[in-house]
């Protein structure tokens, strides 16, 4: 493990300030002014506003080279930029200056893997902050600048793929609620003469067909257990695709006191409280589980609706969220309740539409798959990657 040296040994800090907002003549200059609202990517390359040399001149802020490492100490602390243009900074961000040892994007990279800890030492009433001891004494690794030079190369490339990957989980999505409107929503041309159903009227005709999990004392925490039956709850569904996280089991010998809150393959399931109306579909592979009370379910009648279908309804579909909006009006907080959930009206395309819609769902879903690594976007693995550089093992 390499031997470490406080940064602030390193480098040069300097702050920054605000003209006055009084005087138009320190304002829409042409120094670009960087403040906490320009911390987009990792590279600041122009701001929101600018502000003239007057305006510099008048206040205590400071033009800060391009090739410096700026942080925010306030507000948005943990985040991290390099400035690939001259700027000037407000008094929230401070300008890290590197010295002759150090190399900037290996910098910028270090500190964006301390952006955590950081965030953790923050203090402050109403904004919390950091001050610029707890950054002087950040342990910063002793090795040579070209080493600094390889290491950043590696995590730039990285970064780049994580990026990529996230880019495409974006696109994908934009796409699918496309196709969703042009298959089976607002946009395909035979949208209105297809007849509105109540979601009642879409599950099985079978007593619980739309149920949610055990209330009050009826499953304690406490009763959760290392193995046994699995109990879905809110993590499973919260990203509108099925995913195990959380592992919860309860006892053989409980799951028989609340085998009515069974969950089925092909079920719809549907946060209602906490992060509410996210939806998924629970898969063939399923093994026997319940569900929390945080979640509702429905069993589909697949003669009339597929449930890949209902549940992208429910999370993306701009006439089914305004009728959820509208029932919560008024209400201290947004929550689901099966009252609610069973009036919900969807317009019923005809089977071959729906089949089209999740024809094309899943195709998506396995693209977003193969773009992604076990650990999700690759954003788990580049920290991983990140903390491993900066203990010399990379």
């Amino acid at each position: 493990m390499n031997s470490t040296i406080p940064l602030g040994d390193l480098i040069t800090i300097r702050g920054g300030g605000t003209p006055s907002r009084s005087i138009p003549a320190y304002w829409n200059g042409e120094i670009y002014w960087a403040t906490v609202k320009d911390f987009k990517s990792m590279e600041l390359a122009e701001t929101e506003e600018s502000i003239t040399l007057e305006g510099i001149r008048e206040s205590a802020t400071n033009v800060i080279p391009a090739g410096s490492v700026i942080v925010p100490t306030r507000m948005a602390v943990g985040k991290a930029a390099i400035n690939t243009i001259d700027l000037a900074i407000n008094q929230d961000l401070k300008a890290l200056l590197p010295g002759s040892d150090v190399e900037s994007r290996f910098l910028l990279h270090f500190m964006l893997a301390q952006g955590k800890y950081l965030e953790s030492q923050a203090q402050g009433a109403t904004v919390k902050g950091i001050k610029l001891d707890l950054l002087r004494s950040l342990p910063f690794p002793r090795i040579p600048r070209s080493e600094q030079r390889r290491i950043a190369a590696i995590l730039d490339k990285a970064d780049a793929i994580r990026r990529k990957r996230a880019e495409a989980i974006a696109l994908a999505d934009d796409f699918l609620r496309s196709a969703y409107l042009s298959l089976v929503g607002l946009k395909h041309p035979n949208y209105y003469e297809w007849e509105p159903a109540a979601i009642e009227s879409l599950a099985e005709e079978k007593r619980g067909s739309i149920r949610s999990g055990p209330f009050g004392s009826a499953l304690l925490h406490s009763e959760f257990v290392d193995e046994g039956i699995a109990v879905l709850g809110i993590d499973n569904a919260v990203k509108n695709k099925f995913q195990w996280a959380e592992r919860r089991y309860i006892t053989h010998e409980k799951y028989e006191e609340l085998r009515r809150y069974r969950i089925f393959p092909k079920d719809v399931i549907i946060t209602i409280m906490g992060t509410t109306g996210r939806s998924a579909v629970v898969p063939d592979d399923i093994p026997e589980a319940i569900t929390t009370k945080h979640l509702a379910s429905i069993t589909c009648d697949l003669k009339k609706i597929i449930p890949e279908v209902l549940s992208f309804a429910i999370h993306s579909d701009p006439v089914v969220i305004e009728q959820i909006r509208a029932a919560n009006k008024g209400a201290i907080m947004d929550g689901l309740n099966l009252g609610i959930i069973r009036q919900i009206k969807i317009r019923t395309p005809p089977m071959r539409q729906q089949r089209m819609f999740a024809d094309l769902l899943r195709k998506t879903h396995s693209f977003i798959q193969r773009a992604t690594t076990p650990d999700g976007d690759g954003s788990e693995l580049f920290a991983s990657l990140s903390q491993r550089a900066f203990r010399g093992e990379l």
